[in-house]
């Protein structure tokens, strides 16, 4: 059996040998991104410099970076499907493009040094061209200079041979795609995309167009090359397993359930099914516990998702006979499986392991009189339960939407979810709906509106350590083109007065109309500077520098020095006026504020 450590290490040592800069994991939690809750693709973090902008470590790049996707969770506990996986992906920034992309993939996949599968076992996909781009004969033709049959590559549209963009607008491109035979008898001789014992493994997405708001496709600055392989399924397949649950990175967790259960993993298709389930949501849990921008469980956003997974687990582990709290020795495996990878987890394990605890015991606080609610529910409305009564079970026994929604289903009855939406929002600052819509995925938003406040976050950041004290830390941001939303670290309310005072300095050094601009620097350079931001397990540090934006000039004294990706305006004058419009509590110890800039920029 081949290990994920094996084969996380042997893309990275390949990639490495071509030259490629080996980046660290991007936080699970975007930054200053409203288009998804998520890091949903290697590439996400990548935007700025998919379009562009130079990135601190070159042009050639590979990592493995964690990923969370939701939006099929009901359909967790199958052979494929997963909230939680690993990306094995490299990138070319403007360097190389499908000559070398291919050919190393095909190298990688075939070579005994790496992973040394057979040609018999492989075919491709390609783009069978469009309106928007042609049909790609160049990629089939690298293709089969390497060998691959015609029989075994398949012209595909853009339902299956595009990428891209997630969201409205973005990079995009063709991509070729590579699948593995995982039949038991031998591999047909002409490749049938929809045999579903063709696995794809591969992807590599050839990014050279800008998708517009009007739908149509300018070519980018720059032709790129973004590709991924799930580590989860590759594991599968390498290792002639039906699903990634029966392979290393699941066998220690699924063993702890068992001994909890007393149930044994082949008993029966729903024991099965349910420790999946259990497995695959405490993982993702406490990878977002664990996270360098760990969240706790609440009832909007990413808290939300990580509130539903936990109460998901607690609700199957209690069809399997599980009567003891449980979820803390499933965190402390995953901690101790994952963090030789992901070292960020051991330096978290005590939160991940007393979140997960906190949370279950919260929930078995109201569960078994939740759960008389719920028949009692059935009993009075029959068929279809109402909205407001599923709204009543989760405001007053946590049961969320969907878990209601589950139990229902056992017993034929519909839930009005559309009416429990109307419940929620009139509650709740995220409706399910508007979550679902993040689940979905998307690019960061690089509009001017959305730069504008990116910015004036670094000068709200600045201006609450100048008033509160120098221990405040950001805890989170989030950005539409309306408003930024930013958390950080306070016990209390702030005062009225000293949130008009934080607002003054704002908008004083936007009157100053202060320049802004960034340098590459070591974390000892940052630290030594005075900048403030994520020194360790942070994705902007690449070959040991660090972006730091300066706002403000070194003869009159700098206003804000801090680590941050990007995009920023040049002068703080753009921003126009700063007005907070909100500041609350998020959770405890943590406040947020809500503020907004004005439409009147300085030129």
């Amino acid at each position: 059996m081949i290990s994920a450590t094996d084969i996380r290490k042997k893309y990275l040592d390949f990639f490495r040998e071509k030259g490629h800069a080996i980046i660290p994991s991007a936080s699970l939690i975007p930054e200053n991104d409203s288009t998804v809750l998520f890091t949903t693709a290697g590439m996400h973090p990548l935007v700025p410099y998919l379009l562009g902008e130079k990135h601190p470590a070159g042009t050639r790049l590979a990592n493995v970076q964690k990923c969370i996707r939701t939006g099929d969770i009901e359909e967790v506990g199958d052979d494929t499907h997963l909230t939680f996986f690993e990306m094995l992906g490299n990138w070319s920034l403007g360097d190389y493009f499908k000559k070398e992309a291919i050919e190393w993939s095909f190298e990688f996949l075939t070579n005994k040094k790496w992973l040394g599968i057979s040609l018999e076992k492989l075919a491709v996909s390609v783009f069978t061209g469009d309106k928007d781009a042609p049909r790609d004969e160049e990629s089939a033709k690298i293709w089969q200079s390497f060998g691959i049959p015609k029989e075994r590559i398949a012209y595909l549209p853009k339902e299956n041979n595009w990428w891209g963009p997630a969201g409205q607008t973005g990079p995009c491109g063709s991509d070729t795609e590579m699948f593995y035979w995982s039949g038991d008898s031998a591999a047909p001789k002409k490749f049938d995309p929809e045999d579903k014992q063709w696995v794809e493994i591969w992807n590599n997405v050839f990014m050279e167009y800008d998708k517009q708001a009007d739908g149509s496709f300018k070519p980018l600055k720059q032709k790129n090359v973004d590709t991924g392989m799930g580590l989860d399924r590759v594991m599968a397949v390498l290792n002639n397993e039906k699903s990634p649950f029966e392979t290393d990175l699941f066998l220690p967790i699924l063993h702890k359930i068992e001994e909890l259960s007393g149930k044994n993993y082949t008993d029966d298709p729903k024991t099965r099914w349910s420790m999946r389930v259990i497995a695959d949501h405490l993982r993702t849990a406490a990878f977002i516990l664990g996270d360098q921008r760990g969240v706790v469980p609440s009832n909007v956003d990413q808290g939300y998702v990580l509130r539903r997974l936990i109460r998901r687990s607690v609700m199957h582990a209690k069809k399997l006979g599980v009567d003891k709290p449980f979820t803390r020795e499933i965190g402390e495996i995953v901690v101790t499986e994952y963090s030789p990878a992901y070292p960020e987890l051991e330096k978290n394990r005590t939160r991940v392991v007393d979140e997960l605890a906190r949370e279950e015991e919260k929930f078995g606080r109201t569960l078994e009189k939740g759960l008389r609610e719920f028949e009692r529910v059935l009993k009075k409305e029959g068929s279809l339960i109402s909205g407001k009564s599923a709204f009543d079970l989760f405001t007053a026994h946590g049961f969320p939407l969907e878990v209601t929604e589950e139990m229902a289903k056992e017993r034929g009855i519909v839930v009005d979810a559309a009416g429990f939406q109307k419940e929620f929002e009139h509650h709740q600052e995220l409706s399910r709906r508007g979550a679902e819509q993040k689940f979905a995925g998307g690019l960061a938003d690089h509009s001017q509106e959305v730069v504008r406040l990116h910015t004036a976050t670094h000068l709200l950041h600045r201006a609450l350590k100048n008033v509160l004290g120098e221990e405040i830390e950001q805890k989170g941001s989030n950005i539409t083109a309306e408003r930024l939303r930013f958390d950080f670290n306070y016990k209390e309310k702030i005062p009225a007065d000293k949130l008009k005072e934080i607002e003054d300095i704002v908008n004083e050094q936007i009157k100053k109309n202060l320049p802004v601009h960034f340098e590459e620097l070591t974390p000892e350079e940052a630290k030594a500077c005075g900048a403030i931001g994520y020194f360790e397990d942070k994705y902007a540090m690449l070959n040991n520098k660090l972006k730091v934006y300066f706002v403000g000039d070194d003869k009159k004294g700098f206003f804000s020095k801090e680590i941050c990706g990007g995009p920023h305006v040049e002068h703080t004058g753009e921003l126009g006026g700063f007005k907070i419009l909100k500041e609350e509590a998020v959770s405890a110890g943590i406040r947020r504020i809500k503020a907004a800039v004005s439409a009147n920029q300085k030129k």
